[in-house]
């Protein structure tokens, strides 16, 4: 009999929604606008719901979204985005869709879909890190979400990459998200801009747009622009050697790099992996992790969170 989900993922703009079968497939999604409201938001979720379950019977929903999610996945601790502060969401969900819900952090959730459904599937402990606005965490170890002691583990963006660095959105400074991001990268690349010599291109791009925009970046870098490598090189190798840290505690087999960033491929994974060799404790005389990309795109954080849901109802 085939069992189906509904996976819905709360963004800061749009709420995206939709079936997924128990091989990770999307049968059917859509996308609404996210509420301020956060009365409006819970029945905007409420309502795509509903409207999945009539339509194809769906067994349980999964919400993903941004924040701390409590370890029995049942409270939003914290949520950046939205206002929601100990918010007691799997009840208030329950209560109006009829059908068991499952909380998980949007990172998290794109994380175990990569797992199950996508790069990587082939192996039982993992790491995956997001290079968006920030950079996004998920820890998988055998074969099992890790939520640590109090649900909130994963937040591998906030690691203190540096003492004394730049302020972060957390009310920290020197987070790893400030270095690794595609918000740093926009920010080297800016920085080499203003520097001249190699930066020519990249300055002309800014005053062509206005702005040097994420994909003027990389389209520069997809056409060898030195200036815009050099950028990318800077935020490859704190990302790198991040992973060499990561890897000294969590020993993953593998990290999977996701993020608008992560699109440049394999001229994104070797400065990364150079990095990571390099700041490896013992590099040489222990076994190493593979990199690989993330395969599912915007639509990782709703299948995941549709697979959760499965397995939990």
């Amino acid at each position: 009999m085939r069992v189906l989900t509904v996976g819905i993922d709360i963004g800061g703009t749009k709420i995206a929604g939709g079936v997924v079968d128990q091989q990770g497939r999307i049968l059917d999604k859509g996308r609404v606008d996210t509420p301020t409201d956060t009365a409006e938001l819970a029945a905007a979720v409420v309502g795509m719901a509903r409207s999945y379950i009539d339509r194809y019977d769906a067994v349980a929903v999964g919400v993903a979204a941004a924040g701390f999610i409590d370890k029995a996945q049942a409270t939003v601790i914290h949520a950046p985005n939205i206002a929601w502060r100990n918010e007691p969401l799997k009840a208030v969900l329950e209560a109006g869709i009829g059908r068991p819900v499952t909380i998980e952090n949007d990172a998290n959730a794109a994380g175990w879909a990569e797992f199950r459904f996508g790069a990587g599937a082939a192996v039982d402990d993992m790491v995956m890190l997001t290079m968006g606005t920030g950079v996004g965490g998920a820890v998988i170890i055998g074969g099992r979400m890790f939520h640590g002691g109090h649900g909130i583990a994963g937040e591998l963006g906030h690691i203190r990459f540096t003492r004394n660095g730049l302020p972060c959105g957390c009310g920290q400074n020197g987070c790893l998200e400030q270095y690794a991001s595609g918000r740093a990268l926009q920010r080297e690349a800016n920085t080499i801009a203003d520097s001249g010599g190699i930066g020519e291109a990249l300055a002309e791009a800014r005053a062509s747009h206005g702005t040097l925009t994420g994909h003027a970046i990389s389209d520069l870098i997809l056409a060898g622009d030195p200036g815009a490598l050099e950028a990318l090189r800077r935020v490859a190798t704190a990302l790198g050697e991040a992973c060499g840290g990561f890897q000294a505690v969590l020993d993953p087999e593998l990290f999977v790099i996701g993020g608008g960033v992560a699109q440049l491929g394999d001229i994104l994974l070797e400065p990364v992996r150079l990095a990571y060799e390099t700041s490896l404790p013992g590099y040489g005389e222990r076994p190493v992790a593979d990199f690989a990309i993330a395969r599912l795109g915007n639509d990782a954080g709703l299948i995941g969170v549709a697979d959760l849901a499965g397995r939990e109802a």
